[in-house]
């Protein structure tokens, strides 16, 4: 029975003092072992998670660094590229006009000496045609001139035979021909 008397006064004084945190007899042991958890808790952290935290954001941090020196090398690279790129594309617009001036002078040219070829030839053909056209005037004028012969000299000959005198004709003729 002593033993359920223990029991009995330890559940009353559990009871009456309400939580062991707040037990004002247990606060100096409480104060001690969070002062010694306090300090274990520091020195783990700062021993080991702290280095650790530490060199994860150097790492970090010149990793940063190197990607933004990257970036901003290749940002010049681009730069530079784009700037020969633009060179390279007005200098090869300058070459096109000047090969296409260059291309445009020589068709003139071309153009130019066969103009003149052709007009030259056309000339030639021309005086030509007009020697032609002389020739063929001259000679239908003489063949007009040889029918018109023929005709009245066979139309005088029928009509009045003893009137046909061929020098008196050929006069007649030509004195008509000219007009």
């Amino acid at each position: 029975m002593a033993g359920d008397a223990t029991a009995a006064a330890a559940v009353k004084v559990e009871k009456a003092a309400g939580m062991p945190q707040l037990d004002i007899g247990t606060f100096g042991n409480q104060i001690f072992w969070l002062l010694i958890a306090l300090v274990a808790v520091y020195l783990i952290i700062s021993k080991l998670a702290l280095p650790r935290i530490g060199a994860i954001i150097d790492q970090r941090q010149d990793a940063i660094t190197g990607d933004l020196a990257k970036a901003a090398d290749l940002k010049r690279e681009a730069e530079e590229a784009d700037a020969a790129y633009n060179a390279a594309l007005a200098e090869a617009r300058a070459e096109s006009q000047r090969i296409s001036g260059e291309t445009r002078a020589e068709i003139q040219k071309e153009l130019d000496a066969a103009t003149a070829r052709a007009d030259a030839e056309i000339a030639a053909k021309a005086a030509e045609s007009e020697a032609r056209i002389a020739e063929i005037r001259a000679g239908a004028a003489q063949a007009v001139a040889a029918v018109a012969r023929d005709t009245a000299g066979e139309l005088v000959k029928k009509l009045v035979p003893a009137a046909y005198d061929e020098k008196a004709l050929d006069k007649a003729v030509t004195a008509r021909a000219k007009g």
